[in-house]
C-alpha cells in the first residue's frame, strides 16, 4: 500500500511582494494604530486622588501619607499625635489632682468636722498628697498660702490642657494639609535644573542719545 501527502502552496505569500510588510508600517494609519497599543500596554503613571486622601487623612491620621507612598511620613505622624496626647493627658491629669485638692482644703476650712477627720489622719488627703515630698503644709507658708498655691497651680495646669488640646487639632489639620500638598504636587517636576548666563549687552540710555555697555544675567528654569 502507497499513500502521498502534498503541502497547500502559501499563494498569499507568494503573490505579496516581499515588501508589502514594510510598506504597511509606513502608512500614517497603521503607525498610529501600533503606537495606540503599545501606549495602551504601557503602564499609567502613579497619581494619587486629592479628594480621595484628605478624606483619609480626616477619618484616619496618617492614611493619606499612606495612599500618597510618603511612608517615612508616618513615624513623624505618630510621633506627634503621640506627644500632643502625652501634653493633654499630663496636664489633665494634674488639673484634676490639683482640683481636687483646692477643693478639699476649702471644705478642710470651712467644715469643722472634716478638719478634725483630716488632722486625724491626712496620709490620704488629696492636698497633702500633691505635696512635693519632704513639705508639709507650715512650710509651704501656711493653709492660706497654700490654698492660693493650690489655685494657682489648678488654673496654670487648666490652661496647658486647653492649650494642648488646641495643638493636638492644630497638628491634626497639619497632616491633612501635608496629605492634599503632597497629592496635587506629587508629579511636580521640583529637579535643581537652574542655571545662570552672563553676557555683554547694549542697555538702552533713556536719558540721553547713547547707549550704555554693561552686563546682562539670565536664570533658566527648565
Amino acid at each position: 500500500m502507497s499513500a502521498g501527502v502534498q503541502a497547500q502552496v502559501d499563494s498569499i505569500k507568494n503573490q505579496l511582494p516581499k515588501d508589502t510588510v514594510a510598506r504597511l508600517l509606513d502608512k500614517p494609519v497603521v503607525r498610529e494604530i501600533i503606537i495606540q497599543d503599545a501606549d495602551s500596554v504601557k503602564p499609567k503613571a502613579f497619581k494619587p486622588d486629592p479628594f480621595k486622601v484628605v478624606w483619609m487623612a480626616a477619618i484616619l491620621p496618617g492614611s493619606g501619607q499612606i495612599m500618597n507612598r510618603k511612608y517615612w511620613k508616618l513615624p513623624l505622624v505618630y510621633g506627634g499625635f503621640l506627644g500632643c496626647a502625652y501634653a493633654v493627658t499630663w496636664n489633665s491629669g494634674n488639673y484634676q489632682s490639683y482640683k481636687t485638692a483646692y477643693l478639699d482644703i476649702l471644705r478642710y476650712k470651712t467644715d469643722p468636722s472634716y478638719q478634725a477627720i483630716v488632722d486625724k489622719d491626712h496620709s490620704k488627703i488629696s492636698f497633702y498628697q500633691v505635696l512635693p515630698p519632704g513639705y508639709d503644709i507650715p512650710r509651704e507658708g501656711g493653709i492660706d498660702v497654700y490654698t492660693t498655691k493650690l489655685k494657682t497651680a489648678q488654673d496654670g495646669f487648666r490652661r496647658y490642657r486647653d492649650l494642648s488640646i488646641i495643638i493636638s487639632i492644630a497638628y491634626y489639620a497639619l497632616t491633612i494639609v501635608d496629605a492634599y500638598v503632597d497629592a496635587q504636587l506629587y508629579d511636580f517636576d521640583i529637579s535643581p535644573s537652574l542655571s545662570m548666563h552672563v553676557q555683554p549687552a547694549l542697555l538702552a540710555n533713556s536719558y540721553g542719545v547713547n547707549n550704555t555697555l554693561g552686563l546682562q544675567c539670565s536664570f533658566s528654569l527648565k
